[in-house]
C-alpha cells in the first residue's frame, strides 16, 4: 500500500495580503521587504495591513507594488 506525500503549497502572494501573514507563511520576504524600505515588518499594524496599504505608506507607486510582489514570488521557499 503506497501513501500519500504531503507537501504543503504556499499560496501566491498577493498585494491584497496582509503582511502579518506573508510573514507567517514566507518568513524568507522579511529580507525583500526590508530591501525595498519595509522597516515595519513587525509592527502591531503588519496584522491589519495589506503589502499595497503598507507599500502606499512608504510611497511606493501601483507599479512599484506590482515589482515588489513579483519578487516576492519568485523568492518564496528559498
Amino acid at each position: 500500500m503506497r501513501t500519500k506525500k504531503t507537501t504543503k503549497v504556499k499560496k501566491k502572494i498577493t498585494a491584497d495580503m496582509k503582511i502579518g501573514d506573508l510573514i507567517e507563511e514566507n518568513p524568507e520576504a522579511m529580507e525583500t521587504l526590508y530591501d525595498v524600505g519595509f522597516g515595519c515588518v513587525g509592527c502591531p499594524m503588519s496584522v491589519h495591513e495589506t503589502i499595497e496599504q503598507g507599500a502606499a505608506v512608504h510611497g511606493m507607486t501601483k507599479k512599484d507594488v506590482e515589482e515588489l510582489v513579483k519578487e516576492l514570488n519568485r523568492r518564496k521557499g528559498k
